[in-house]
């Protein structure tokens, strides 16, 4: 090991070398493909060994090579950044500030939903699932402009208009297009009269900009006031103040009017592939986009995923891939993109640890959560998937990673016959910078609720790294998992997985029915240090609905006694995370109070398996409305709103772009195209 350590570190020196010197005019030699290929599999060194996945099948291959093709926005960095895959010749777009004084600045990536204070502001518009469109506003030190790019075969045009601007400099904004190759990969990128050439692996690309006929090495035409020599770019660039319409072409030539009619094509086309459900267009529109903004390429393991935002996937290193949250992405992409609605799933599953189970967090440099998974939503997923696709691979993949993640459920997080939350500490490889591994604070995370009122009285085993704590989410969830695994299993002739899948859903379905509580008229948790039931209520209390635990007459109850309930979950925005009679409703504080795309989610499919079809429909339409406020007026996704006024933006921690808000469009999406009453796909 030894030996192939050193020699990899001498292989990465010379490649840096290569990378450095792609930033000259002059070809750089290439290494071969197949040492290329090496060392782009290679494992960081900072890396624990945390689970080795399944191999991938030759049919998931496929899915991601024909993900992984063409212009988008790849770059997890910027949304106004076009990559190129497989190459990865990457487009920049920069927004340089001038003033006659001090306090010019630079934009070089632009993000959606940073809140640092002076951060860009992005109002996100249409992005196609392949990327053939996008759209956005972008304003930066009070300059406005609107970015939208679109495929013409496999060439991209880049068009950058201003837009009416309250500046606050008299100067215009430079707008600057610089290009080179992304994640060390191998090519060249150069300046020529005209024009910046890039050549990578697959051959040559041209890149021209409708700005002037540049014809000195740096890209600037001296004519242009402000757009000089010290912007601080570190590649070919083309740069002009933005005074009017400019246009970047890659692959040929083209006029500022040829690159404007390519973009209105694909605007139009765009426009009419969503409105081929008439009624269901601001949905699809809404979760095609947000799933279009927020998917990204991830170098370290060459995949293309969809993590929650860029936002926390930057902040935690390049990615973030969280459990149930990437896959209710899959479930989403759905929608339109099989490709990427099966890349969400398997790559969630991929990280599976050691251990057998899904973990909490997999982030960039191989660090996952050793100590704790998530909420169990896998199964019924993947199930939808296949009952909506048909490939039958998807099932021969997914189920043995998901069949040893039931079993670890069993296995770990058993208290007298309950399923509750945990956090083992003394799992491998720890990783020593999370603090809460072996603790309290680890088993309530498990949950996903980081914060949830639910969990304040609830006592820690230090002996067993359990929530003392019988959880009815937890546990209805888990036999969701169960009957869903099942019918996995009978599709694939499994008769001996089916008939264990299924002895432990009766198992834990006769548990969660002791969980039944007749004077309130609803299932309740029950904290198993005491003894005592909790009577304090989220919508986790309704998840029985999921796993069709509840009869017809408990379902009736709870839905009329407290779902329906204003002085608990209902009113004109719902659902609220705690009920809103319980003292931490005030608070409006994450998981105490506010309103949760998943849960509106988990609760609406529980309501679709009975005969409720006015509060069914009810549902869907409060859900969408409260998505669809934010969403039109700032172009905003969040990750919760405030349960008694819908806003978003209220407080700094509701990530503005987080892809399980669009849930709540999707509720409203099955709504119209599967209306309650019918079978749902998971019940067909």
């Amino acid at each position: 090991m030894k030996s192939f350590a050193e020699t990899a570190s001498f292989i990465i020196v010379v490649l840096s070398a290569v990378a450095a010197y792609s930033q000259s005019n002059s070809p750089a030699i290439q290494p071969p493909n197949d040492l290329r290929a090496g060392i782009l599999s290679t494992e960081s060194s900072r890396s624990p060994q945390n689970g080795v996945p399944d191999p991938e099948s030759p049919n998931y291959r496929a899915v991601q090579k024909r993900l992984a093709q063409g212009w988008n926005t790849w770059d997890v960095h910027s949304v106004t950044t076009q990559v190129l895959l497989p190459d990865g010749l990457a487009i920049h777009i920069g927004v340089q500030h001038n003033t006659t004084e001090g306090g010019d600045a630079f934009l070089s990536n632009a993000l959606i939903g940073r809140q640092t204070p002076g951060a860009e502001e992005v109002f996100p518009g249409p992005h196609s699932w392949d990327g053939s469109y996008t759209d956005l506003r972008l304003s930066f030190k009070g300059h406005s402009m609107r970015i939208q790019s679109a495929h013409e075969d496999k060439d991209l045009v880049i068009l950058s208009t201003p837009l009416p601007s309250e500046a606050t400099s008299t100067l215009s904004p430079t707008i600057v297009f610089s290009a080179n190759y992304l994640w060390n990969r191998p090519g060249t990128v150069g300046t020529l009269p005209g024009k910046i050439e890039a050549r990578g692996p697959l051959g040559e690309v041209l890149i021209y900009c409708t700005c002037a006929e540049v014809t000195n090495a740096s890209g600037v035409t001296p004519e242009n006031r402000g757009a000089g020599f010290f912007l601080p770019v570190n590649s070919p660039y083309f740069a002009i103040d933005l005074g009017a319409p400019v246009g970047v072409s890659a692959g040929k030539k083209r006029s500022l009017f040829e690159i404007q009619a390519i973009v209105e094509r694909q605007r139009l086309a765009y426009e009419r592939s969503v409105s081929a459900l008439p009624l269901s267009a601001p949905v699809v529109d809404a979760i095609q986009s947000t799933l279009g903004w927020d998917t990204i390429y991830e170098p370290e393991k060459s995949r293309v995923v969809s993590p929650v935002s860029r936002v926390w996937s930057v902040g935690w290193g390049g990615y973030v891939i969280f459990d149930w949250d990437t896959f209710f992405a899959a479930s989403l992409a759905a929608i339109g993109d099989r490709d990427l609605a099966y890349a969400d799933a398997m790559e969630t599953l991929r990280e599976e640890t050691a251990e057998g189970f899904v973990p909490n967090y997999a982030r960039a440099g191989g660090w996952k959560s050793s100590d704790r998974s998530e909420p169990p939503v896998g199964a019924i997923t993947v199930l939808d998937l296949y009952q909506k696709f048909h490939d039958r691979w998807l099932l021969e993949d997914t189920l043995a990673p998901l069949l040893r993640w039931n079993r670890w459920w069993a296995q770990h997080r058993d208290i007298q016959g309950y399923l509750t939350w945990g956090s083992d500490g003394q799992n491998q490889p720890v990783n020593l910078d999370d603090k809460s591994v072996g603790t309290r604070e680890g088993a309530i995370l498990e949950s996903g609720l980081d914060n949830s009122p639910m969990y304040d009285s609830a006592t820690f085993n230090l002996q067993t790294h359990q929530l003392e704590y019988a959880d009815v989410g937890l546990t209805s969830m888990y036999i969701a998992d169960c009957d869903a695994l099942a019918t996995m299993a009978d599709v694939l002739g499994k008769t001996a997985e089916a008939a264990e899948l299924r002895e432990r859903s009766t198992r834990y379905r006769n548990s969660l029915a002791t969980l039944w509580n007749e004077k309130a008229g609803i299932f309740l948790n029950k904290d198993l240090h005491s003894g005592e039931f909790s009577h304090r209520l989220s919508p986790t209390n309704f998840y029985p609905l999921l796993a069709k635990a509840a009869s017809p007459e408990q379902a009736d109850r709870m839905i009329k006694e407290h779902l329906l309930n204003p002085e608990e979950f209902w009113g004109e925005w719902i659902l609220p995370s705690i009920a809103r009679n319980d003292a931490a409703f005030k608070d409006q504080n994450y998981w105490r109070g506010r309103i949760w795309g998943p849960m509106n989610y988990l609760v609406y499919l529980g309501l679709r398996n009975y005969d409720q079809p006015g509060a069914t429909a009810e549902f869907a339409q409060k859900s969408f409305q409260l998505f669809l406020q934010e969403w039109k007026t700032n172009g905003h996704v969040h990750e919760n709103y405030n349960a008694t006024t819908g806003n978003g933006d209220d407080v700094p921690n509701s990530d503005r772009f987080y892809h399980w808000g669009a849930l709540l469009g999707l509720i409203e999406y099955i709504e119209q195209t599967q209306p309650a009453g019918a079978k749902t796909r998971r019940q067909q």
